[in-house]
């Protein structure tokens, strides 16, 4: 999974769907998915980029899922989708947003909504020597 901040709001509905998600852009990290977790925190996510289709085979939880297409405007949505199910097949999805069981609803995402994403390199603390560093670099 690729190291990011993903942010996604719901412009229609006025609501976070993600405040602290990532990004799975890579043919491992797209094929691994959510494989392993044992639970999703409200404000959590996974962006599939590029993706069409889902699985929740050899996963533990259920998930609710928002297909995208190119203009991130939902084409098709799963709710509480459980391990081992297939998602359904959505014309026009580029992107798959997973998330918390219940979002959907909670949030009242639909069908046509369009959804704001943004997507941050993940926040590294400033180290004492790296702080030092940047400091005498930065002296002229």
């Amino acid at each position: 999974m690729t190291k990011k901040n993903l942010l996604v709001h719901n412009i229609q509905r006025r609501i976070d769907l993600v405040t602290m998600g990532s990004v799975a852009d890579t043919f491992w990290s797209r094929g691994k998915g959510l494989i392993g977790r044992k639970e999703l925190d409200v404000g959590d996510g996974l962006l599939i980029s590029p993706c069409s289709s889902i699985h929740c085979c050899f996963m533990s939880i259920p998930i609710d899922v928002i297909y995208l297409d190119r203009d991130n405007r939902v084409v098709g949505l799963d709710k509480e989708l459980r391990p081992w199910r297939i998602g359904g097949i959505y014309r026009g999805a580029k992107r798959v947003l997973e998330l918390p069981a219940g979002t959907i609803e909670k949030s009242g995402t639909a069908v046509g909504d369009w959804l704001e994403i943004a997507i941050f390199p993940r926040y590294q603390p400033l180290t004492r020597s790296r702080a030092s560093s940047e400091a005498s670099s930065s002296t002229p």
